[in-house]
């Protein structure tokens, strides 16, 4: 990796034009030092933090830095403070020969207290680079403070496995639905199991084989039941189930959706020996007796198909998973693009959880 080099500012009192005047003056500095520095931009990313985490995010956030592009303003929380400090950084990675271009990085970190929280919008928006989409993310689910900001952004992050209870992940993302672009890290860290399902029955003598499904069972962490009804949901919206709202059997869910061939019986269970965050497995049991599973294993989903005549197939699907910082660079990526499928699904997930 080649070496990098900063320029950096900061100020305690400050206002956020003095903050855009700094950037500005920065930016054209390092041009003026050399003509092959360009800002890289695609997107805004502001973030809203509590103080005591803030370097926890910068450090999420400059791991996928790397591959998405974009300013970044971190607004970091803390309770009682009255004055608004800033520090801005422009930093570039290594110095570029005629004829090459290297990419500078710019990042606002704003120290704001609770008596900043009702302008929240007026600090934040001289600092976002006009003529970009902006990517919202409060990653410790200050539902007010993502309302407040809304207006300034195209598209807003979130983390539905965060939310205590089901239903108010799934209530506070149906509402955000109305009201932006989002960007669900729940919904993406099940893309290598959904991927797979479709996959499976992707071949033209196996599409039949979806009308027939009988029952689905999926196993989660235990923590992670929300996933479980996301991937539930998408499975409704894609086939045109009905759902109903789930019950507590033992320590999961279970239930019924109906198709017009018949009845699906649902069953969400968590599975305490899971490490991570996200699914555990995945079992779909058609009426003609073909059996598909789908369970986490070392390196990647391990798959295991059973036929009608009681044929049986194992292997495992490698590298499946993309970890934390994989399944963040994603959701930011994303923010750029439009899955038209979550949206049914977290509809779908509704029914099934209301």
């Amino acid at each position: 990796m080649a070496p990098t080099s900063h320029s950096l500012w900061s100020e305690q009192g400050t206002t956020p034009d003095a903050v855009e005047e700094a950037l500005r003056e920065m930016l054209a500095a390092r041009h003026a030092e050399n003509g092959g520095y360009v800002p890289a931009r695609v997107l805004n990313m502001l973030a809203f933090v509590e103080s005591e985490w803030s370097g926890e995010i910068s450090n999420r956030l400059r791991g996928v830095e790397r591959y998405h592009a974009s300013r970044l303003i971190l607004l970091s929380h803390t309770p009682g403070r009255e004055r608004l400090d800033a520090r801005a950084t422009v930093e570039a990675e290594g110095d570029p020969t005629p004829g090459q271009l290297a990419l500078l990085r710019e990042t606002v970190v704003v120290e704001l207290g609770d008596a900043h929280l009702d302008d929240l919008p007026t600090i934040a928006a001289p600092l976002l680079v006009s003529d970009l989409p902006t990517l919202l993310w409060s990653p410790h689910r200050n539902g007010e403070v993502v309302d407040a900001l809304l207006g300034l952004a195209q598209s807003v992050l979130i983390d539905s496995v965060d939310e205590p209870e089901c239903t108010e992940a799934l209530r506070r993302a149906c509402h955000l639905v109305e009201r932006s672009y989002v960007v669900d890290l729940a919904w993406l860290r099940s893309t290598p199991w959904r991927e797979r399902i479709a996959a499976a029955f992707d071949p033209p003598p196996m599409r039949a084989e979806l009308s027939k499904i009988t029952a689905v069972e999926i196993r989660h962490h235990p923590q992670s039941a929300i996933a479980a009804l996301l991937v539930s949901g998408w499975l409704a919206s894609r086939l045109h189930w009905r759902g109903s709202p789930l019950v507590a059997h033992g320590r999961g869910l279970s239930g019924r959706a109906r198709s017009r061939r018949g009845e699906i019986s649902l069953s969400l269970s968590p599975s305490p020996a899971q490490q991570v965050r996200g699914l555990a497995g995945i079992t779909l049991h058609t009426a003609s007796g073909r059996r598909i599973a789908l369970d986490r294993g070392a390196g990647g989903l391990r798959t295991h198909r059973r036929s009608p005549r009681g044929d049986e197939r194992a292997w495992t699907i490698l590298g499946a998973s993309r970890g934390e910082s994989g399944i963040l660079g994603e959701g930011i990526r994303q923010s750029l693009l439009r899955d038209p499928s979550y949206q049914p699904a977290l509809r779908a997930a509704w029914e099934l959880c209301a």
